[in-house]
């Protein structure tokens, strides 16, 4: 690849052109520029803060590589990024046509699917603790629901060859549910699902996977101008994952609320799934979506504020990442953030900040 064009770092062969303008829009540049970054830290040696979960069910930090992450080390030849693409191996479980998750890792070499990342670019600090100290800044999480069928899909992969194994950990008293999309019936159900997606996650804790790729960029509180240390990574498995919205809704729960929230209706997806899955090997996604909506939009599955994922991310790398603003002209390369059109704040700045690349 000649250096002069644009490009952004690690990323030699991809779906993506980024000679071309197009490749820099803002749906692309927030997947295309974490995989630069993750492999730009690779490059330095350091790795991304992994988060997991325990047999205590508790969301714990540890080291993951990059390599781990990929499925392939970031620097191998054979290393093809194929952004916002099905990942292949899941279609055998569903009825009708699989969503594109923002990156799935392959080899150049067969074709064969690595891994399948969801990637979410967030703000440090959010509008939820820019006011507070910056030891307790946090970011917001928006999740999609096609998100959650990937959570679902990489439980089900585990059971794929046994789907008897799923039986005694769903229990059939849900086989009394008459009517899945009123609320009403599923309300006496919440703690019993909640229960079963524990011990689905308890029976395979071992196989739990990375899933979704979450790069911070940290500004001076509520200015537009990058912290000095401004970007690092952290990664959540798919079960720590479950956890953050399982935990928001025993929360709910705790405090006496009745009604279906976006996090609990979140939770009756992805048992739904795991259910269908159990029962007929199959999971008709779009219906899950289309038909259990009780009442809120489906547009995304649910969002939780800094405040509650600090709890989860709190860790050195938080308060401090580990990446330099001066070193994002080593990872975007060739001019490229001449190319950016920019509309969302990480994009606005950086194409505001023609020192950071003197």
């Amino acid at each position: 690849m000649k250096q002069q064009e644009p490009w952004l770092y690690g990323i030699k062969y991809s779906n993506r052109d980024f000679s071309q303008a197009d490749s820099w829009g803002k749906n692309q540049f927030n997947s295309s520029f974490p995989a630069g970054l993750a492999n730009f830290l690779a490059s330095t040696g350091l790795d991304a803060v992994y988060l997991y979960l325990d047999k205590k069910l508790r969301v714990k930090h540890k080291k993951i590589s990059i390599e781990q992450l990929y499925g392939i080390a970031p620097n191998s030849n054979d290393l093809f990024f194929s952004f916002e693409s099905p990942y292949t191996p899941y279609q055998q479980l569903l009825i009708g046509t699989l969503p594109r998750v923002d990156l799935v890792t392959q080899l150049r070499s067969s074709g064969q699917c690595l891994r399948p990342i969801e990637i979410k670019l967030t703000a440090l600090p959010d509008n939820s603790t820019c006011s507070l100290d910056e030891e307790h800044y946090g970011c917001e999480i928006v999740i999609r629901p096609d998100t959650i069928l990937y959570l679902a899909c990489g439980i089900a992969m585990n059971f794929r060859n046994d789907r008897s194994k799923l039986f005694p950990l769903i229990n059939t008293k849900f086989d009394k549910i008459k009517d899945w999309a009123d609320g009403a019936s599923i309300w006496p159900y919440i703690t019993d699902i909640i229960a079963a997606l524990d011990n689905i996650m308890l029976s395979t804790i071992n196989n739990q996977e990375p899933l979704l790729l979450q790069p911070v960029w940290k500004t001076d509180g509520k200015s537009s101008m990058l912290a000095t240390n401004c970007l690092d990574i952290f990664i959540w498995s798919n079960f720590a994952f479950a956890q953050l919205f399982l935990d928001v809704a025993r929360g709910e729960l705790a405090v006496g609320s009745n009604r279906i929230t976006r996090q609990i209706r979140t939770i009756i997806w992805l048992f739904k799934m795991l259910y269908d899955f159990a029962n007929h090997s199959q999971i008709n996604y779009h219906k899950i979506i289309d038909e259990l909506s009780y009442n809120t939009k489906n547009d995304k599955a649910f969002a939780v504020s800094g405040r509650i994922t600090h709890r989860y991310m709190n860790c050195p790398e938080l308060t401090t990442p580990r990446i330099k603003k001066w070193d994002i002209k080593n990872i975007i390369l060739g001019e490229g953030q001449n190319l950016l059109s920019p509309e969302r704040r990480f994009d606005a700045i950086i194409y505001n900040s023609p020192e950071l690349f003197a």
